[in-house]
């Protein structure tokens, strides 16, 4: 299976360590956030790597270059920042089948086999690993609805920053999604945000009768776009 990396972001948040990097290349426990990012996907079983590049490209080019441990990397180039559907979007001509996506910025203290051997069964289209946060939390992400509150719940709906969240089980950053989500991804329209939202593709595949399924993570994860979230990240890795 192929993993999906977004990372074309400056990572404003990161403030000077951006300056002169992109965000994928800043240093998390002693390793580029990226490095961490293709860690998991290879716990995870994935052969091969697609990473959406996008501002200071060729650092990461010229870092990691054609493979991570052995399993190889392709490039592709998101020329606007225009949302995370937008992004998994450019890695359409190199997938072929199911595939993983794991935001780059994301740092896992386990891996995604449990949602990838859940779509791996009988009537699962795709798999969303979310975790429970506080209703606070749940309007500055992404959040879904399932039939039932528990793991394995099939998703009703998906919803992006909701005003009024219809669940606190959050998304991650990590799905396993069917290649179909890119011909959904092309019908889609932009946000409020005017980005084009990977949750819209999702919830369009959910109509058209996909069976989604939420996942519980199962492990601490650190989405890092601040220096505290550096620090919250190490911990994470120093207690794996």
């Amino acid at each position: 299976m192929i993993g999906v990396v977004p990372a074309a972001g400056r990572g404003t948040r990161l403030g000077p360590l951006t300056d002169d990097r992109p965000k994928g290349l800043v240093e998390v426990g002693g390793k580029p956030l990226l490095a961490h990012a293709f860690e998991t996907l290879i716990a995870s079983d994935v052969s091969e790597v697609v990473v959406v590049v996008g501002y200071r490209a060729g650092q990461i080019l010229e870092y990691f270059g054609e493979s991570f441990q052995g399993r190889p990397i392709t490039y592709v180039y998101q020329r606007e920042r225009l949302g995370l559907g937008h992004a998994v979007l450019q890695a359409a001509p190199h997938v072929d089948g199911p595939f993983v996506v794991l935001n780059g910025d994301n740092v896992l203290a386990g891996d995604l086999r449990g949602a990838i051997e859940r779509v791996g069964e009988a009537g699962v289209d795709a798999a969303i690993a979310v975790e429970q946060v506080d209703p606070e939390t749940a309007r500055e992400t992404g959040v879904v609805s399932v039939a039932e509150e528990v793991d394995g719940g099939q998703v009703i709906d998906v919803v992006e920053k909701p005003t009024e969240p219809p669940s606190t089980l959050a998304t991650t950053g990590c799905y396993v999604l069917p290649e179909e989500v890119f011909a959904a991804m092309g019908l889609c329209r932009p946000s409020n945000r005017g980005e084009y939202e990977l949750p819209d593709a999702i919830g369009m595949l959910v109509r058209a009768g996909a069976r989604v399924e939420a996942i519980e993570l199962g492990c601490e994860r650190v989405n890092v776009n601040t220096s505290e979230d550096i620090e919250r990240a190490e911990k994470v890795l120093d207690g794996r």
